[in-house]
């Protein structure tokens, strides 16, 4: 979600017991030469964790932009599949927010496909225009494309909304907006693809000519930086604003992802994303992460991290039902959750980042 970043970091006690899939549990003995796993992490994560999630991502919005052109007035089994390849495609894109740097930022993707709030103004008066409606029509407005404008039109303002309630003209608005967000994504793994863009190469190549990365140091700097950055927007963004958003009350409408009941989804991919790159692991691909550089010099600070991921995953999926509800009726239960988030951001900016800058 494109939203301002501020960093609040709140001390707090993580217990242990975190359990991993990835192959680097064990601690790793760094090499003699330290530039060798380095690389090896460099290349795992911007090769088979970032590139990867961005072709999951691409090829879960080419089926949602095929599910848009088959939806028509009355067809609910066509509406219910839409959704479902809405919620395909949401969940790659919230695992892909932990390295928002790249393209997704260069370019301007991150805005294009997934600002909040849609501008539900500016989308009735392109509805009502009588002009052809485009993606190109599209690109003038990023509150009126991209994921929560087709969650808008799917679910409606309620979440109610059902295949009868669709018009000839919102059809003709949903294709668009879905071809146009196909676009963006696949502008997005181009970006990183070695026999495309290639912006792998600058994390493969830290430290030698060609990339922006002056040292391998840097580099991963710049991945511990952005996993922090997520865990921060969890926290004091996606949960706080709609939890105390007013005057410490309640604030519904800030709530991310409300039309289709997506919001604790959402956040517990968010953490995923963190997990990820952290582990180096993503579908099934298990490489070098974070944590083999942190398991060979911090035994004790690398379980603690694993521990604080897991742990905040786990207490925002016991959020009890919707988080609509939750922030009026489960209150405890959602301060508990982001009490988990904030612990882990603790961890990352006051441990990890430091850990990080400090290598050799």
């Amino acid at each position: 979600m494109k939203k301002s970043i501020f960093i609040l970091a709140l001390a707090t006690t993580i217990p242990f017991g975190f359990t991993s899939c990835s192959d680097n549990d064990a601690p790793t003995e760094i090499p003699e030469n330290n530039d060798a796993l380095y690389a090896a992490v460099l290349k795992d994560v911007s090769l088979n964790v970032i590139t990867e999630t961005y072709n999951q991502l691409y090829t879960n919005a080419t089926a949602l932009e095929s599910a848009a052109a088959s939806l028509s007035v009355g067809d609910e089994a066509a509406l219910d599949n839409v959704k479902q390849k809405w919620q395909d495609t949401r969940a790659p894109w919230e695992e892909s927010e932990g390295f928002l740097y790249g393209p997704v930022d260069t370019e301007g993707i991150d805005p294009a496909i997934d600002s909040w709030p849609v501008d539900v103004n500016a989308i009735n008066n392109i509805l009502n225009s009588g002009q052809d409606i485009t993606p190109a029509l599209l690109e003038s407005n990023n509150e009126a494309r991209g994921f929560h404008t087709l969650e808008y039109f799917f679910w409606g303002l309620d979440g109610n909304k059902t295949a009868a309630d669709l018009t000839s003209r919102e059809l003709e608005y949903i294709q668009a907006a879905a071809s146009d967000l196909r676009a963006k994504t696949e502008q997005l793994y181009f970006g990183w693809l070695p026999s495309q863009g290639n912006f792998a190469a600058n994390f493969i190549n830290a430290g030698e000519s060609g990339s922006i990365y002056t040292s391998k140091k840097n580099a991963l700097s710049e991945i511990a930086e952005g996993i922090t950055i997520i865990a921060d927007e969890v926290a004091n963004g996606k949960i706080e604003e709609p939890l105390n958003g007013n005057n410490g009350n309640p604030k519904p409408e800030a709530e991310e992802s409300r039309f289709s009941n997506n919001s604790k989804l959402d956040f517990a991919n968010n953490i995923r994303s963190i997990e990820h790159i952290y582990l180096g692991d993503f579908n099934g691909v298990q490489g070098k992460g974070l944590t083999d550089i942190v398991s060979a010099e911090n035994a004790t600070l690398d379980t603690d991290i694993k521990a604080a991921i897991s742990e905040a995953i786990l207490a925002i999926e016991a959020i009890p039902g919707t988080f609509t509800q939750a922030i009026f009726d489960n209150r405890a239960e959602v301060e508990f959750a982001q009490g988990k988030v904030l612990a882990l951001l603790n961890k990352l900016q006051s441990q990890l980042e430091p850990f990080i800058s400090n290598l050799d």
